[in-house]
């Protein structure tokens, strides 16, 4: 019976059974499981977990429809399957791979009805090319097609570069946080449309196609889990006492200045007012070192110095700074420290010991952090450095 059957055939419907076996588990395993396999201690947003799993559950559609393609014999059915499933998939696959990128990006909730508007011309087009079988019709459909990835593709570099901007300003800690590895998965989306576009129906195509779906779940699985939920708010570190009387000084000032124009600034603080939260910062950060804290949020700092976010965030722009680099500089400063004490009482120590003790989980953030710092990395440092 099999010897009846061409091998790249039955090839083909491996890989095409592989690939639906690995959509198909991915999707169970984001509806079903309740625990994170990949970072036990993150915690990724439930709206964008439902989403992909919704994403996964498409593409296992999309393989059904197009599986009995490989066996049809007839140019004309093949030709229609394949319409129809090019249709299936725009109103589906490719709708939800956008919302999927959209609910990546914490830094706001995002609309999503834009995908509708940007979907709909191709799903009309699609329907319009599956009715009459016109190769002027598909062909503007691929044109369309291709401008819309182009697009995708820009927005989300630009809204990724954002979105990390927005990072720096509000986070001592970027683990699993940051996005950048979206650019993999949407270099993969894109990938993949060009192949479709470009040579649908080659042999060469179903293999890579199929290839890319298989690296793109397993991509995109790891990024849905290793994304933590920025929405869920963290206990503050330490108590806090209500600092009403330097809050008052700080806001009494700003209000001050924008009534009768006295050193006005364009983000609205005072030489003083300055010169008053980073006397907090001192007292309630430095001397406390508090920046050793995990997950230190720029709100938390704020509330805990006795005064708001806003005033925090424009006193760090006016220092031409971010949160992010404030905190890592701090505890830059503290490593150094503890390798120099560490050094003069000839105490055993190791790199990453050091590195967990100045505030950081990960030794490769830290190690990033204090080569943009320090402009060594740290092998290089230590080995130069006064002992």
């Amino acid at each position: 019976m099999f010897g009846e059957v061409p091998l790249d055939i039955i090839l083909l419907f491996m890989l095409y059974a592989g690939a639906t076996v690995t959509d198909v588990i991915a999707c169970i395993y984001l509806l079903l499981r309740r625990g994170n396999a990949f970072a036990p201690d993150v915690t990724p947003p439930v709206r964008l977990r439902w989403w992909t799993a919704a994403f996964f559950a498409s593409m296992v559609l999309s393989h059904v429809w197009y599986m009995p393609t490989a066996v049809l014999t007839s140019n004309d059915d093949i030709r229609l399957s394949l319409l129809v499933g090019g249709l299936l998939d725009c109103m589906t696959v490719i709708p939800l791979a956008m919302v999927v990128f959209f609910c990546m990006l914490q830094d706001r909730r995002r609309p999503l009805w834009p995908v509708s508007v940007m979907v709909a011309p191709l799903v009309v087009g699609m329907a319009v090319g599956v009715a009459s079988r016109s190769d002027a019709v598909m062909s503007m459909m691929m044109v369309y097609f291709l401008l819309l990835g182009i697009g995708l593709l820009i927005y989300m570099v630009c809204a990724i570069r954002q979105y990390g901007r927005w990072l720096r300003d509000n986070y001592a800690d970027l683990e699993h946080k940051e996005v950048w590895q979206s650019f993999v998965v949407v270099a993969l989306i894109l990938l993949m449309f060009g192949i479709y576009v470009g040579d649908v129906g080659s042999p060469a195509y179903e293999y890579i196609v199929q290839a890319l779906n298989i690296v793109l779940v397993c991509c995109l699985l790891w990024r849905v889990e290793t994304l933590s939920d920025l929405s869920i708010s963290q206990p503050l570190p330490i108590s806090v006492e209500k600092e009403t009387a330097a809050t008052d000084e700080i806001e009494g000032d700003a209000e001050h200045q924008l009534s009768d124009g006295e050193n006005h600034s364009s983000d609205g603080l005072s030489d003083a007012a300055l010169d008053d939260i980073g006397t907090l910062l001192q007292q309630h950060c430095i001397d406390t070192q508090l920046y050793l804290q995990h997950d230190l949020t720029v709100t938390q700092l704020a509330q805990i110095i006795g005064t708001n976010r806003t005033y925090l965030g424009q006193y760090f722009s006016r220092q031409d700074t971010t949160y992010n680099a404030y905190i890592n500089n701090l505890r830059i400063n503290y490593f150094v420290s503890l390798y120099r004490e560490a050094v003069a009482a000839q105490r055993p120590f190791s790199a990453k010991q050091l590195a967990n003790d100045s505030g950081y989980r990960s030794y490769s953030t830290f190690s990033l952090a204090f080569k943009q710092r320090i402009g060594q990395s740290v092998t290089a440092w230590m080995r130069h450095a006064v002992r």
